[in-house]
């Protein structure tokens, strides 16, 4: 049989996952049989996530960060909104956040039994307040706002969401998951430091180039983070709040090995690199007539013929599309100048631009 390799990074310009840093593949090789679900046991681990949870309350404007290092994003997303659920002991909770809100919030609403609520975005594929304000009621246990959403790299107006959820009793979630480690060099209000969120996710294996998996929840307070504790009688540790039970040591370990050699200084070069290679492509569809949407994070959308996709992917790029049919090209650390001058090129050959549609 012949031996597997793993996935080429040169084509891919879909992924949020991206090449790990060197040093997070070193620790996470060492650290590969600790659980640090059970930090009791497993010490020198659990030393490494208390590392990496203050790295990320620094990235984040939180001082006294509560969490822990999950599975990614889809993890943390559903244990906030539990956390909310336990919190809140309403007996007909709802959960309202916008339409742009990752897939990972019906999932949560599924397990949970909580009513999800999304509502529209406005022009700019942000969240509506007054959509949102509309949607909320003595039931809602969470607000979720997007910081660098999914699909358009957009950031939800967090202080107006966070003043909404306040005033209803409810908690104010943040999803920064890929775009935490990009938009402390920006001037967005996005993080703990512009308004009294309560929780957030924000993903280490994405820019943060920690190897997969690598999430992060982070609590303002740690009553939620209590919210979420079980009883674990047979380990040397005597609670967990986390969802997984058994995680993974080298995900944890790679989280702090990556932040340690690249906050900030390491992201703030990516993030200033890729942004200009989203700027730099945006400009380039555009003259090529294609209708894109300006990246305001390093994400770039545009709408291009069905063929045209289509044959891109036969030539092997690894992109996808929107949920209204854009191209969606993420500029992770992975992807250089170079790799986008080559997918305009094929662009080029197997097509003339939208007068073709």
């Amino acid at each position: 049989m012949q031996r597997a390799a793993p996935q080429e990074f040169d084509r891919v310009l879909s992924s949020m996952c991206t090449q790990p840093h060197p040093a997070a593949r070193e620790a996470a090789a060492r650290f590969l049989a600790t659980n640090p679900g059970d930090p009791a046991t497993y010490q020198a681990v659990a030393a490494l996530e208390d590392d990496a949870l203050a790295s990320l309350g620094e990235i984040t404007g939180l001082s006294s960060p509560y969490g822990y290092i999950a599975s990614g994003g889809t993890e943390a997303n559903i244990q906030a909104i539990r956390a909310a659920r336990n919190h809140a002991r309403d007996d007909d909770p709802n959960v309202v956040a916008p339409e742009s809100v990752h897939f990972s919030f019906q999932k949560a609403a599924d397990v949970l039994g909580v009513e999800l609520r999304t509502v529209p975005v406005d022009a700019d594929y942000r969240a509506n307040v007054d959509a949102v304000s509309e949607a909320v009621d003595d039931h809602t246990i969470l607000v979720a706002g997007v910081a660098g959403t999914t699909e358009f790299g957009r950031v939800d107006p967090i202080p107006e969401l966070t003043t909404i959820a306040h005033d209803v009793g409810a908690t104010m979630h943040v999803d920064a998951a890929w775009g935490g480690f990009v938009l402390p060099f920006t001037d967005h209000e996005w993080s703990f430091a512009h308004a009294p969120i309560d929780s957030m996710t924000i993903d280490p294996h994405k820019f943060g180039q920690a190897v997969v998996p690598a999430g992060g929840l982070l609590f303002r307070e740690r009553e939620l983070l209590d919210a979420l504790a079980v009883d674990t009688p047979y380990l040397e540790s005597t609670s967990q709040a986390t969802l997984t039970g058994t995680r993974s040591g080298a995900g944890v370990a790679s989280a702090a090995a990556a932040m340690r050699e690249l906050w900030p200084d390491g992201y703030r070069e990516v993030y200033e690199r890729q942004q200009a290679n989203a700027e730099w492509l945006y400009d380039e569809l555009v003259a090529r007539g294609y209708d894109g949407v300006e990246p305001e994070l390093p994400l770039v959308a545009a709408p291009i013929p069905d063929a045209e996709f289509e044959s891109l992917r036969d030539l092997g790029w690894r992109i996808s599309r929107t949920a209204s049919d854009e191209l969606r090209v993420v500029c992770m650390p992975h992807v250089s100048r170079e790799s986008l001058r080559a997918f305009l090129a094929d662009l080029d050959d197997v097509g003339s631009g939208p007068a073709r549609n």
